[in-house]
């Protein structure tokens, strides 16, 4: 007979386990396991017990257990002022309370300043370093704090943010002066988009010469927009306004004078349809703009170009009945109308090259264009997708797809630093006054700082510096010499 206490002393670990296992579920009895095991019942019991205490361990939440220790340094202060301040936008106030009320540390707002500026210093080195070359598409724009311009310049690619810049002015010279700078670092882009402003297309004439500037499709669109809002709620107030003078000549009528408000509901009437006619026509036009015109996908240049005009002749023949409105958005679109559609040149390019490599008709690379109009769920969609397999054959999905990816990259709008802006405005909203090296340090943050979430699935993970270079970096804080905090 075996000896139980050394089969017991033999037993590994994942045999011990599962004995208590064993005992726990009550599978066997503690006497049946003993007899099959030849060990000792109070070797078993000790098993189970220790297996009871690491259940219970597992399943009981200690509020007051230590998860881990951290070494407060002065260093470790520095980088949690910075994280407070740009990742949680924090003010220099807030950053100070929450250093007495967590830590029990006093910090002054001026330390808070001082720190930020000592990390601006580093920052704004870091940013003139940057190699710009590699640059496709600039977007500029300009946005405001109180009375100040602040001049901006974004990468379509990639985001990345390679002007953020406080001015005086926003004129030529200040524009030309800023451009001027990143040009130094190689930026030299095939084109830009902007808006309408003067001072920012006269000064990339100046530091950029033979630089075209396309248009921004999505200010004019949102000008032609609000007109047929504005026009839509006129009529509205029109029609609003005939039924409240039929009311009141229904009234009249009973008391034997109707005749003293027939002339004003004939003039409210015409006046009705008058607005209602202009609200629905102008309403349509800025949806042909939007659609058919400014559109992605649609007709070639000369086509659109025949399209814009009928749609600035047409406002201009309505002109008269509100040229308060109506005349400054088709001046707009007269005087931007080559600028709007240089997009479409980038385009047909592409798509005559696509024609020529795939050897196939430009007609037929232009439908499989106008095909992405249309939304895959319809039925329209797939009946004019097996028309084009039909004629295209094996080259369907080739032409296809080199179609979908020229489109991707044919940015028609600065939306990207209007996205920018809109994050700027939650830093801009603690701070009265912006200096230049506030807002290299916003600069090289943005810039570094990792996409968490994104439309673009490539984006997700990756900081602007990162797509823009294709090299990946260190984290934010560790480019600005502090070293991170690791659990052990």
């Amino acid at each position: 007979m075996k000896n139980p206490s050394c089969v017991a002393a033999n037993m590994s670990a994942h045999e011990r386990k599962g004995l208590a296992i064993l005992a726990l579920t009550q599978i066997a009895q503690v006497t049946q396991l003993s007899e099959q095991q030849g060990i000792s019942r109070q070797f078993i019991y000790r098993q189970k017990h220790m297996a009871e205490q690491a259940i219970d361990q597992a399943f009981t939440t200690n509020k007051t257990e230590v998860l881990f220790h951290l070494p407060v340094t002065p260093a470790w202060i520095d980088q949690l002022i910075l994280s407070l301040t740009l990742i949680c936008r924090s003010s220099c106030r807030g950053v100070k309370e929450l250093m007495q009320g967590m830590l029990g540390v006093s910090v002054s707002e001026g330390t808070v300043h001082n720190r930020l500026q000592c990390a601006a210093a580093q920052a704004q080195a870091i940013n003139r370093a940057q190699d710009l070359s590699t640059i496709g598409v600039g977007l500029h724009d300009e946005i405001f704090q109180g009375s100040t311009p602040v001049l901006a310049g974004v990468d379509a690619a990639s985001t990345y943010c390679y002007l953020l810049a406080a001015a005086e002015h926003r004129d030529s010279d200040t524009w030309a002066i800023h451009l001027f700078d990143a040009c130094k670092q190689g930026f030299n882009p095939k084109h830009t988009i902007a808006d309408a402003g003067q001072g920012l297309r006269a000064g990339q004439k100046v530091a950029l010469p033979g630089t075209p500037c396309h248009g921004d499709v999505f200010h004019i669109a949102q000008q032609c927009e609000s007109l047929a809002n504005v026009l839509a709620r006129r009529a509205k107030g029109a029609v609003s306004r005939c039924k409240v003078l039929e009311q009141e000549m229904i009234g009249a009528k009973e008391m034997g004078c109707g005749n003293t408000l027939s002339r004003e509901l004939a003039l409210a009437r015409q006046a009705e349809q008058q607005a209602t006619r202009l609200a629905r026509d102008v309403r349509t036009l800025v949806a042909w703009l939007s659609h058919d015109i400014l559109a992605l996908a649609g007709p070639d240049l000369a086509g659109r170009r025949v399209l814009f005009d009928f749609i600035a002749a047409e406002l201009h023949q309505r002109e008269h009945l509100d040229s308060a409105r109506i005349r400054p958005v088709r001046r707009a679109l007269e005087n931007q109308r080559d600028d709007l559609l240089a997009f479409v040149g980038v385009l047909d390019a592409k798509l005559g090259t696509i024609a020529q490599s795939s050897k196939v008709s430009l007609d037929l690379v232009r439908d499989a264009c106008l095909l992405q109009r249309k939304s895959a769920l319809s039925t329209s969609y797939w009946k004019r997708w097996n028309q084009l397999r039909e004629k295209l054959a094996d080259k369907f999905h080739g032409v296809l797809d080199a179609v979908v990816e020229a489109m991707k990259h044919i940015p028609r709008a600065s939306s990207m630093v209007e996205n920018l802006n809109s994050r700027l405005r939650t830093y801009f909203t603690l701070r009265r006054q912006l200096g230049t090296p506030y807002l290299g340090l916003l600069q090289f943050f943005l810039n570094h700082r990792t996409f968490m979430r994104s439309r673009c699935p490539e984006r997700v993970g990756k900081s602007p510096a990162q797509l823009l270079t294709g090299k990946a970096h260190a984290h934010w804080l560790e480019l600005l010499g502090f070293t991170r905090f690791q659990r052990a």
